[in-house]
Order: structure tokens, then C-alpha cells, then sequence
């Protein structure tokens, strides 16, 4: 049964990018958690392919062009201005890896060691998930 108070989902794509053990991440700019880190990713636009959309929203919020491959994983985010089903994608650099530059909604934009992510505010739900996923240890 709708219920309409309750926000309609809108589908989002990010990106799981490792490259020589360490993980891009982007820092929120905008709410929902703001100064967060986070995986780069945004909503899929109309016309839009989901490797198109991932594509498309690292390279705005990190300047760095990927390639996207497998889905890893999904999350399902909400509360009660918003809900996101977001479609997590393994994804390579598609050139040589260079310095992220933050761009669109992220505040900042830079590569961790998987190792020191521990040390990090990440989103709500994001280490689990990372865990979860093997894409971090458990124990980080």
C-alpha cells in the first residue's frame, strides 16, 4: 500500500574503485551526510545506462575517467525526505591514475589506503558494507 508521505525511490549508481589497495572516495558535500566520505556516485538520469551513469558521476565528482565493471553489491537508503536504491559497481581507472579533483557535490575527492579507512567518518552503513562485500577486511 502507498503511503503518501513516503518519499518515492530513486535509483543511484556508485562506484567501488580499488586501485593498488587503496579506494576512491569522495566527501559529501550536500545532505544527506554532509562531510561524510563516500563512495562517488549519484542518481541515474533518464536514458541513461547504469555503466553510463557510473561512468558519468565518477568522472564529475572526482575528474577521474572509469571504466565500470561487475555489480558488487546494492544498499538501500532512506528516511523521511528521501530514499535511494543505489547499485554498487566495481570500476577501474580507465587511464593512468591520477589525482582526484572534486567536482559537482563533493566537497573533496582523494584516494585511501584500504587500510587506514578505519580512520575515516565514513556514510552511515558504508565500512560494514565495504566488509560485507570483501572489498575491506573485517576487523577495518
Amino acid at each position: 500500500m502507498n503511503d503518501p508521505s513516503t518519499p518515492e525511490p530513486r535509483l543511484a549508481v556508485a562506484a567501488v574503485v580499488v586501485d593498488a589497495e587503496r579506494l576512491l572516495l569522495i566527501r559529501r558535500g550536500r545532505a544527506p551526510q554532509v562531510g561524510k566520505w563516500s563512495l562517488p556516485g549519484g542518481r541515474v538520469e533518464p536514458g541513461e545506462t547504469l555503466a553510463e551513469a557510473v561512468s558519468r558521476e565518477v568522472l564529475e565528482e572526482t575528474g577521474i575517467e572509469v571504466v565500470p565493471g561487475d555489480l558488487v553489491g546494492w544498499a538501500d537508503r532512506r528516511d523521511h525526505e528521501w530514499h535511494y536504491v543505489i547499485l554498487d559497481f566495481a570500476a577501474v581507472p580507465a587511464l593512468s591514475v591520477t589525482d582526484p579533483v572534486a567536482g559537482d557535490d563533493a566537497a573533496e575527492a582523494a584516494w585511501f589506503p584500504l587500510a587506514e579507512l578505519g580512520e575515516l567518518q565514513l556514510v552511515d552503513g558504508l565500512r560494514a558494507w565495504l566488509v560485507e562485500h570483501d572489498v575491506l577486511p573485517n576487523g577495518l
